[in-house]
């Protein structure tokens, strides 16, 4: 059946945001992620390994009085995985979006040939096996529920990063892992199509944030030279807005896709 842009448009607005369970939530891309959700209306289940932030988002557009909850989770134990969702589930509601924001660079940043297994197991651990078993299983949920919750939003956001495809020599590991979670994008955005499932990946560039402070004095090198043309560093709230637009159907005839939140430091030119 078609459908007008209008009509379309108005169906969209009028379907419910649901539960959005943001992981690496603490601090960075994904406090600025889980804010923007909020004031999106959604409930925002805000999972990290670290300590409940001081302050959470503002309740925003939320009718209810609590639209947040913090909880404590480690990605790569996949044994917590499911008690996760069945918290979440039980305390906010029908889980409706996933946001994989979690993740680990190098331990250290140096030659790849001198590259550690250590940091590599630890990188997979977290960035792509922990992110592949927990999109699983909220992917296994969504299907269940497709047809109960037909009026919901329903979509699963992977934040990899520039280094999908950007070669970073100093950090292979991670390089490595989030060019993993472009294919498992595509992946799970062909599997779940049918079901009403939209599945995103969002690459952000150079993006303020404690993974890359330590690089702060070349990647201004870098910003001031021209390599990123819109000549600035990009914030978390960048990140933000290109999730939200994402989570809220805003783009609605579309899954499978990546989009660049880096400045043009992706684009290629010689």
């Amino acid at each position: 059946m078609t459908q007008s842009k209008g009509l379309a448009g108005s169906l969209i607005e009028t379907r419910r945001r649901g539960v959005a369970i943001v992981t690496g939530a603490e601090r960075g891309i994904g406090l600025a992620v889980s804010t923007r959700l909020v004031q999106s209306g959604f409930k925002v289940a805000m999972a990290s390994l670290g300590e409940r932030p001081n302050e959470l988002p503002e309740p925003g557009s939320c009718a209810d009085e609590q639209p947040v909850r913090y909880y404590q989770f480690d990605l790569a134990d996949l044994s917590s995985h499911n008690r996760l969702l069945d918290r979440v589930q039980q305390e906010l509601g029908e889980i409706s979006c996933l946001v994989n924001n979690a993740g680990v660079s190098s331990l250290v940043r140096g030659d790849l040939l001198e590259l550690s297994p250590d940091s590599f197991d630890r990188s997979v651990a977290v960035n792509l096996r922990g992110t592949f078993f927990l999109t699983q299983a909220v992917a296994r949920r969504l299907v269940v529920h497709a047809e109960a919750a037909d009026d919901l939003i329903r979509s699963i956001i992977t934040i990899s990063s520039a280094n999908a495809e950007i070669v970073g020599e100093n950090r292979g590991d991670y390089c490595i892992t989030k060019s993993g979670l472009a294919m498992m994008t595509k992946l799970f955005a062909s599997r779940l199509a049918g079901d009403g499932i939209a599945v995103f990946e969002v690459r952000p560039g150079i993006i303020a944030t404690e993974m890359t402070h330590p690089a702060a004095d070349r990647y201004n090198q870098l910003i001031e030279t021209g390599g990123v043309p819109m000549r600035r560093w990009g914030t978390p709230d960048d990140v933000a807005t290109a999730v939200a637009t994402l989570a809220r159907g805003d783009i609605p005839f579309a899954t499978g896709i990546h989009v660049d939140i880096g400045g043009g430091l992706q684009i290629h030119r010689v």
